[in-house]
């Protein structure tokens, strides 16, 4: 999801046989889930009394009834000069699935009286809020997680940035766990832990148990929100204040649930890869195993543990959809990313660090960009299916917002965002916009009380005033990048740092006051990088604009003569892509002052966000290496430099690297 401004040429989708089942990759997965995703903490140990068993046979006598997904309400008009019309979106039928006779439900909850809770909660069913989704009177219902808690050894290892790691997790806390314990239906789906890759701090203990149908498996029943990330911010327990005040200070987990060429290219060696999409359909049923390692090694609680220490107190978490649900047609991989999240948010918890939740691809792609997870034709607000994408994308939401309003939620999660870079230059204004709407309502009614985030679409500032305005704690997410734009990579390094001072600064003042733009400004991507040079950060193959070799297949964006300021053949990327080490002294104050002055400036907003935390090899995207290096702040919050400074004119580095 990094670059801000990629362009990428629409490419047609392939046609796909059905558009109206809603989770399932194929006719075997769908039988095996409608079996266990029953209502559940399902350990088959559990003796019950003979009154709960009588509670039991009860609730087994009732049918549940069906019903269609959630399908917004058209968007109130909340002020006569909005610019928003009313959206059309297409109710998507889920498909009918068998459901067997006998539903396994939980003993606890039956023990003590509480089996009405368990009404609307996922069996194959339609999710609905009810008595255990709402957590009416503040009270934490720790509880209904678990039916017993497990002890598990905490990751000690180093943050990784490969996942290529051979050694398997010892997953010693399934020693006092027996297989028998996981009901048969369940067996080899992602709720059994004897099928994950790695259990580390996971809670074992079988339950299938959702909220808003999503599950709770993997979660202990307790959690603790004491933890400052440093001296400088506050407990999660208390709230942060005023985010204009006292701004965050970020950084992306990118290319970890939502994967990208750029940042591990060694997932996407094989010919004809060049998304997430070629790449699950090139692994075949191999997709699954090696995605999970890579979830499990590429980020561990190492990487929040040095998150911290850089004097950082916030963490975006980019993940897709598919986290969530699958479609008919969809090779990509089913919710095992969905654990790894809910395990990531933990992490952050036990270390201080605040999230901020990033829908990072949606339903038919909103941007047609590889990170969205299919490179091509945007299909969401637009093309034969842009409707039923929309529609789709909002019961995502429903879903993940009924989760994320739980309790345990409500102080780590400060931003929750809607969807990423919506490619609003190829969309129309007023679909987005009333989508956007029909979002915003849907999760605050879901109980979401975070800052809910949209992107600027690459609009322009200045065109936000007036829009969506009067929707409390709606936040305007904007990325900043130079060189996405051949009339800015060609900055000297002196004007780049000038930029960022002068022009970003600017930017930010003006959309921060309603008088002139949205008002709450959040940056949530950027990065050092002074070159597009990185292996594949313009798409598998594309070539680079520093080189000119960039060869998109748009002749309106194409840039086949030297884009770098030295403007000749010169320009090179062998220095921007060498080991650090070689870095000239120079070069690395130059990196650096152009990291803090991007700080400075997004200061005056609401914050920032690095992308990203850790690559591969990529060293001006990954502020884990950029620390190693020696061309990032030693602690977030202590720059070196900001622009009431001087800015030197760095006549001794050549302009072609």
């Amino acid at each position: 999801m990094a670059p801000a401004l990629r362009e990428s040429p629409r490419k047609t989708r392939e046609s796909r046989e059905s558009r109206e089942r809603s989770h399932q990759h194929d006719k075997k997965r769908t039988a095996r889930r409608a079996r266990y995703e029953s209502s559940s903490s399902g350990t088959s140990s559990q003796v019950l009394s003979v009154n709960a068993l009588a509670k039991l046979d009860q609730l087994n006598q009732k049918e549940a009834s069906r019903s269609a997904e959630v399908t917004p309400t058209k968007p109130r008009r909340k002020r006569q000069h909005r610019e928003v019309v009313e959206e059309k979106i297409v109710v998507e039928k889920r498909r009918q699935h068998k459901r067997k006779k006998r539903r396994v439900v939980s003993g606890a909850l039956l023990e003590e009286g509480d089996s009405s809770r368990l009404k609307g909660i996922r069996g194959g069913a339609r999710y609905e809020k009810d008595e255990y989704d709402s957590e009416e009177g503040g009270g934490k219902k720790k509880r209904l997680f678990v039916s017993q808690k497990n002890s598990s050894n905490s990751s000690s290892t180093s943050s990784s940035t490969s996942s290529s790691s051979d050694s398997k997790p010892s997953n010693s806390n399934l020693n006092g766990v027996s297989e028998s314990d996981i009901p048969a239906e369940a067996k080899g789906t992602d709720l059994d832990p004897f099928s994950w890759y790695d259990t580390t701090d996971f809670n074992v203990t079988y339950t299938a148990i959702t909220v808003g149908g999503l599950p709770i498996m993997g979660l202990n029943s307790e959690w603790d929100d004491s933890k400052s990330a440093n001296s400088n911010s506050p407990p999660i327990s208390t709230s942060w204040g005023s985010y204009a005040d006292t701004p965050a200070r970020g950084v992306n987990l990118g290319g970890w649930l939502s994967l990208e060429p750029f940042i591990t290219p060694s997932l996407f060696n094989y010919p004809g890869v060049v998304d997430e999409w070629t790449l699950t359909e090139h692994l075949g049923t191999g997709a699954k195993a090696a995605l999970e390692k890579h979830y499990a090694t590429f980020v561990t609680e190492q990487t929040f543990k040095d998150i911290a220490a850089a004097g950082l107190d916030h963490v975006r978490i980019p993940f897709s959809y598919w986290a969530v649900v699958t479609y008919d047609g969809d090779p990509y991989v089913y919710r095992v990313s969905w654990r790894y999240l809910l395990r990531g948010i933990e992490w952050a918890r036990k270390h201080g660090l605040r999230i901020n939740l990033d829908l990072h691809g949606i339903p038919g792609s909103q941007n047609g960009w590889n990170h969205s997870g299919r490179l091509g034709a945007i299909g969401w607000l637009n093309g034969a299916d842009g409707a039923l994408n929309a529609n789709r994308s909002l019961t995502v939401h429903d879903q993940l917002s009924q989760f994320f309003a739980q309790d345990r939620y409500k102080n780590i999660v400060t931003f929750y965002g809607l969807a990423n870079e919506p490619k609003m230059t190829a969309l129309q204004t007023s679909d987005v916009l009333a989508w956007t709407v029909s979002a915003y309502e849907l999760v605050r009614k879901n109980g979401i009380n975070a800052y809910v985030v949209f992107g600027d679409g690459f609009m322009g500032l200045g065109n936000w005033k007036g829009k969506l305005s009067g929707y409390d704690g709606l936040v305007l997410d904007v990325h900043q990048y130079v060189i996405f734009n051949k009339n800015q990579i060609d900055f000297t390094h002196s004007k780049k740092v000038d930029y960022a001072c002068s022009d970003w600064s600017t930017q930010t003042e003006q959309s921060m006051s309603v008088s002139t733009g949205f008002g709450p400004t959040i940056f949530a991507e950027w990065s050092q990088a002074d070159t597009d040079c990185a292996p594949n950060l313009n798409n598998v193959g594309w070539g680079t604009r520093w080189e000119g070799n960039y060869k998109s297949g748009d002749s309106s964006t194409e840039v086949l003569s030297p884009g770098c300021p030295a403007k000749s053949s010169a320009c090179s990327c062998a220095n921007a892509n060498s080991d650090p080490s070689t870095y000239s002294d120079s070069y690395k104050q130059f990196l650096q002052m152009f990291a803090e002055a991007q700080m400075h400036s997004f200061e005056k907003g609401w914050g920032w966000f690095y992308w990203t935390w850790a690559t591969e090899g990529a060293t001006q995207w990954s502020y884990q290496r950029g620390l190693a290096a020696g061309i990032l702040p030693k602690k977030a919050y202590a720059p070196e430099f900001n622009c009431s400074a001087s800015i030197p004119s760095y006549s001794d580095l050549p302009e072609y690297y």
